[in-house]
């Protein structure tokens, strides 16, 4: 089984057989803290402060590189931050991992378009975790686009408006507006996955951990 916990923003704490993950924890400038975790690992998809802050998590290693780790287990992506190759944001890491025979995908702030080589990376993602508020990343429209060319099972969004956080994004609800509403669900703050969903993609919205 995987257990997704949403910690805000672009962070989550995953655990699996594998281990525990912690991806993108941010600093305090955010607007709320980042809560206090351990893990065994971390990783970060790029220096901005809103992703960088690996010193808030307990962990015994930290991912930075478009690598592989664990013997494949983890698996880096380098991609741009922006639509102009990173000219104005500069370079992203996208993270595949492999854990309890599922495939899950952390896009980071990912902010180009879809292209061959990024389906390449991503097809066959079960679990899909996309930022889908603009201004600094794809959009909701550019989000659903990855999501209908990767078909992943479970989508779970990231990086948007959550009310609380001082940075100005566009809302999720934008992007849940694109998904049919049967296969929309809500969660508070983790969610288990054991069986995939069939059919097309589940979107899952998850409450921040307070």
């Amino acid at each position: 089984m995987i257990e997704v916990e949403y910690l805000g923003h672009s962070c989550f704490r995953i655990k699996a057989p594998e281990g525990r993950f912690v991806t993108d924890p941010f600093f305090e400038d955010i607007g709320y803290e980042m809560p206090k975790v351990r893990a065994d690992y971390v990783t970060i998809s790029h220096g901005h402060y809103d992703h960088c802050n690996a010193m808030a998590v307990d962990a015994e290693e930290v991912f930075a590189d478009a690598y592989e780790f664990l013997d494949g287990a983890v698996v880096g992506k380098t991609c741009y931050h922006d639509d102009k190759q990173g000219t104005l944001r500069g370079e992203n890491i996208m993270f595949r991992f492999t854990l309890d025979g599922k495939t899950l995908c952390h896009m980071g702030d990912v902010g180009e378009p879809l292209n061959p080589e990024l389906l390449a990376f991503l097809k066959g993602t079960d679990i899909l975790l996309i930022p889908v508020g603009g201004v600094y990343t794809i959009t909701a429209d550019q989000a659903k686009e990855y999501v209908d060319a990767i078909q992943p099972k479970l989508v779970i969004p990231m990086h948007y408006d959550d009310s609380e956080s001082n940075i100005r994004l566009d809302p999720v609800e934008d992007f849940m507006r694109l998904f049919n509403h049967e296969c929309v669900s809500f969660a508070e703050g983790k969610y288990e996955i054991e069986d995939l969903p069939e059919g097309e993609p589940h979107l899952v919205i998850l409450k921040r951990r307070d």
